[in-house]
């Protein structure tokens, strides 16, 4: 496509006319040796890009920044491998099976309520609406628990309501 030309991106058309892909052979010694200790201290492609510019006047597309990281043979530490090794890290240790116990008073909007702990330590708030749809508010954000206290805490919950005459 000699003069450039159109391409459909995200439902938009992008000019190609300005756009020329960037190559490693355009860099100095230096400055390779800099993007290097760049990524060997941490630092993702955004923030390569960034410091591409402030430190070399170099303004480059991130998929430019990409390619010439790949073309350097530079290795992107990736941030979500660590806090995934964090977060296993963390994870809550089984202290022993599921208990539910139910709310003398119900939350408000609550036919009943009351509250779970999980087998791995977990807790949270469980309560049935008007409508009889469970909800289960746990303590700690986005946790989820396993598929056999998910089954034992409703094998409980219905014997707890049942005991009551609901």
């Amino acid at each position: 496509m000699k003069g450039g030309g159109f391409f459909l991106f995200a439902n938009s058309f992008v000019s190609l006319q300005n756009h020329r892909m960037f190559s490693a052979k355009q860099l100095s010694e230096e400055q390779i040796t800099a993007i290097q200790s760049w990524a060997a201290a941490g630092a993702q492609l955004p923030e390569i890009q960034l410091r591409m510019r402030e430190y070399f006047g170099l303004s480059l597309t991130y998929m430019d920044t990409r390619f010439l990281v790949l073309d350097l043979g530079i290795e992107i530490i990736e941030e979500k491998k660590e806090e995934t090794a964090s977060q296993l890290n963390k994870a809550p240790i089984p202290t022993g099976s599921v208990s539910v116990t139910m709310d003398a008073i119900a939350i408000p909007g609550a036919i009943v309520s009351g509250k779970v702990v999980f087998s791995d330590g977990e807790a949270g708030i469980w309560m049935l609406d008007q409508t009889g749809r469970p909800t289960l508010e746990p303590d700690t954000p986005n946790y989820s628990p396993n598929q056999e206290d998910i089954m034992e805490f409703q094998k409980q919950l219905r014997a707890l309501i049942e005991s009551t005459g609901l």
